[in-house]
């Protein structure tokens, strides 16, 4: 069978033509949530070529949807391909974990041991003591990175179980104290991108 033949079946027609779109409009979607996430972290010269693979795709697919407008599967599987692609790419961005972003920890509990383990392993603490509505209590402000988000839960979670803690991301940070971990690799702004192929980190 030819590829004229193949391309003119109507297994090619109702399965594999909207397998086709599907998958592409996966691809595109979730090229566009690391282009805006690039974006929101100043990644100026990655965001544009992202973008223009993310485009490019987005092209062939709905090419294809105008060539078949009498196949509503293909509108099943373009909306479908939407829908899956923003699911994945929610957990490319989450996988990614470009940035840095702010942690303030309420508790109630002494929080001397807490401060103190965390800055053994090299994070920046700042303290204060505060009055909440249930009496005094302290403050912790710290900005790290995104990806040690689980690594600072967990250690929360050790020393305050019932500590409340909020984090979100910033888009500018001027100074701060990090953990060091192979230096000359963080000056790449991509490095943070890509940890999540490596296994076992």
């Amino acid at each position: 069978m030819n590829l004229e033949a193949i391309a003119g079946s109507e297994i090619f027609k109702w399965f594999i033509l909207p397998l086709l779109i599907f998958l592409a409009r996966i691809i595109d979607v979730s090229l566009g949530t690391i282009r805006i996430v690039f974006i929101s972290r100043g990644l100026k010269y990655f965001a544009p070529v992202v973008g223009f693979f993310e485009v490019i795709i987005w092209l062939l697919a709905i090419r294809v949807i105008m060539q078949n407008l009498n196949n509503f599967v293909c509108y099943i599987a373009y909306g479908a391909g939407f829908g899956m692609g923003t699911f994945i790419g929610i957990i490319i961005e989450k996988k990614l974990a470009i940035g840095r972003s702010i942690i303030r920890i309420i508790t109630q509990n002494d929080a001397t041991p807490l401060i103190n383990h965390l800055r053994s392993e090299g994070y920046g603490v700042t303290s204060q003591d505060a009055q909440g509505t249930k009496g005094q209590v302290n403050v912790i402000y710290m900005v790290i990175r995104r990806h040690d988000y689980e690594k600072i839960a967990k250690i929360i979670q050790r020393f305050n179980p019932k500590a409340f803690y909020t984090m979100e991301d910033v888009s500018l940070v001027s100074e701060g104290i990090f953990p060091i971990k192979r230096r000359y690799l963080h000056s790449f702004p991509l490095v943070d991108a890509f940890r999540f192929w490596r296994k076992g980190k």
